[in-house]
């Protein structure tokens, strides 16, 4: 089975399941040490230090907004599945079980953050960005006409997103590449669809560094930090 996305996390993730650049160990201070888990599921590792994707996003950024917003995900979690028949499940199984469910909305939305978010940290790296090389380029261009048109598509998904919410490329069922948007904690992976990459347009994201101007955070993240490497692994052949 294909590594994260595309394999379900297990309860008690690895290591490895949030890195996107390289293994933990071959990056030097990344990440911060992981919190003993209150529950089956813990805070998994940055792949890389948390000011590595300065100055286009700052680690005072990613220090509220990883060690903050998405550890607060991972502890709801565990507090809304104790003692529930969830809770052997994969992440990835419970954001699928309880999608659409009303009675189980606070434990769709904080499984749903927690992967969004560790598939978000994954789509980016350190001098990133830019067109892609190699196969995934030919995915581009098959399925946007080139780059730029990709570009464009994608920035404007992520600017028009209403309130809070992700941009992400995806790949259909018949291999096309697509840009989509959802709200929220919505993904499309609760529907089955093969996720490429994410962008999160919450402004907790981006405000502090970019105040009010989402604009300039998604172009500089689509020119700056994208990680193409992540996204061709998780290409269907």
């Amino acid at each position: 089975m294909h590594p994260f996305p595309r394999v379900s996390m297990t309860r008690r993730r690895l290591i490895g399941t949030a890195l996107a650049a390289g293994s933990l160990a071959s990056v030097s201070g990344a990440g911060r040490p992981l919190a003993q888990a209150s529950g089956p599921f813990a805070l998994p590792p940055l792949p890389y230090p948390e000011d590595a994707l300065a100055p286009v996003i700052s680690g005072t950024t990613i220090g509220f907004h990883y060690g903050k917003h998405h550890r607060a995900y991972v502890d709801n979690l565990n507090k809304a599945i104790e003692g529930s028949d969830l809770v052997h499940k994969s992440l990835e199984d419970i954001v699928k079980a309880t999608a659409g469910d009303p009675a189980r909305v606070a434990v769709f939305n904080n499984a749903a953050q927690d992967w969004n978010h560790t598939f978000y940290w994954s789509s980016m790296r350190p001098n990133g960005g830019g067109a892609p090389t190699g196969p995934i380029a030919d995915h581009i261009k098959d399925s946007f006409g080139d780059y730029a048109k990709f570009h464009q598509e994608f920035a404007t998904a992520a600017v028009t997103q209403f309130g809070s919410g992700w941009a992400w490329l995806v790949q259909d069922q018949d291999k096309k590449l697509k840009v989509v948007k959802t709200a929220n904690a919505d993904t499309p992976m609760a529907r089955g669809v093969t996720c490429l990459l994410t962008c999160d347009v919450w402004e907790h994201a981006y405000y502090l560094d970019y105040q009010n101007r989402r604009p300039d955070y998604v172009n500089a993240w689509l020119d700056k930090l994208v990680n193409w490497d992540f996204a061709a692994r998780q290409l269907g052949t």
